[in-house]
């Protein structure tokens, strides 16, 4: 099978320190790939590279099979690639609505689009209710209260609707659980679930260990900016991926 997703001997530097040495990456279609890691390993700069927050110095990356030069994270959107960030970045003060449409706004159609420039509050607030239900986040009933007035886990399942909802090829979650409790980190989980059914493969940056066992289908080990090795949940322990993530054990084989 061929990654939907794919970096190729990464490297990123920054003066004289190498965030990226040579690194490889795959995420395959219809999957989970968790990305952990120790603080400094290279995480982010993997991601950021792949999804156009920062051009790497040498290396390739490859949608699809083919290869790509992402010079923002707007032209990584546009190629396919969404990037829900650990701050989310909506907007508190507007809708849900207007934060699922925020950049790519409807306007009405004819004249009064065209050239009033009006958009289409009826379509956009029709389509945010429908990708929120398909997702199962009915528990908000007002498609039009502002996301401040949202719980935590709430403004999680908007981030990841938006992404979700406009024809995306991948989705990457940075830190999705963080800040979340108990409650609505299950909430999360299960809604990284029912978007994978959706066949959008997910990379998922966590430091939540019990998190990356429950529904990663690989996990990615990241050290001393390169991929150590990659493992499946069901052959190893989170002793032993902790263990890989530090540097107290060595894989058998690398990837």
């Amino acid at each position: 099978m061929e990654p939907i997703l794919q970096g190729k001997n990464l490297v990123k530097r920054y003066g004289k320190v190498t965030a990226l040495d040579h690194c490889d990456f795959e995420l395959y279609p219809g999957e989970i790939l968790a990305v952990i890691g120790d603080n400094g390993a290279g995480k982010s700069s993997l991601i950021k590279a792949v999804s156009g927050a920062v051009i790497p110095d040498s290396g390739e990356v490859y949608l699809e099979g083919k290869r790509v030069q992402f010079t923002s994270p707007l032209d990584a959107r546009d190629h396919g690639i969404a990037t829900v960030y650990q701050q989310l970045a909506l907007s508190p003060a507007l809708s849900i609505a207007d934060n699922l449409f925020m950049g790519r706004e409807l306007r009405r159609p004819g004249w009064r689009g065209k050239y009033l420039r009006q958009l289409d509050k009826p379509a956009m607030e029709k389509f945010a209710r429908d990708k929120l239900s398909e997702l199962g986040l009915m528990t908000i009933q007002n498609i039009n209260q502002a996301v401040e007035t949202l719980s935590g886990g709430q403004r999680q399942g908007v981030a990841v609707a938006r992404a979700a909802a406009f024809g995306s090829k991948v989705i990457i979650l940075d830190e999705p659980t963080a800040a979340l409790g108990v409650k609505e980190s299950r909430k999360v989980l299960e809604l990284i679930q029912d978007v994978k059914s959706r066949g959008i493969p997910i990379v998922l940056i966590s430091h939540n260990m019990p998190h990356v066992f429950e529904v990663a289908d690989r996990i990615h080990i990241h050290r001393l900016g390169k991929r150590l090795t990659v493992i499946k949940p069901d052959e190893y322990s989170m002793s032993d991926a902790v263990a890989f993530m530090t540097g107290a054990k060595e894989p058998a084989q690398a990837a």
